[in-house]
């Protein structure tokens, strides 16, 4: 796969993250900053690191199985593999800023 190709597919990935919403913030999970990194392999296979706004978030494993589902599905992706970390910890400064807007943070 070139290089070329990974970008398309991570363009889409981040696409599809886009689409994913914590149930109680209106903000998904991109914009959030909860995803630190996405790799795409040579083989289609996908890595992504994300975290939660709270270790002990009550929609973890619906939103972990969300992410999964939705990038599988894309075209290119071999299988999706996410990881859930905390390390960094997770904190407002990593809110895009129309995340910033849409919670009325300043």
């Amino acid at each position: 796969m070139t290089q070329e190709e990974k970008t398309r597919i991570e363009g889409r990935i981040v696409d599809v993250l886009k689409t994913v919403y914590d149930p109680e913030i209106p903000v998904n999970i991109y914009d959030l900053g909860l995803i630190y990194r996405i790799e795409v392999g040579d083989d289609g296979n996908v890595d992504i690191d994300m975290t939660f706004t709270a270790p002990s978030c009550p929609a973890a494993d619906f939103i972990l199985e969300d992410v999964r589902q939705k990038v599988d599905s894309l075209e290119g992706v071999k299988s999706a593999n996410v990881n859930l970390v905390f390390e960094p910890a997770w904190d407002q400064s990593m809110l895009s800023e129309e995340a910033r807007l849409e919670l009325g943070i300043d």
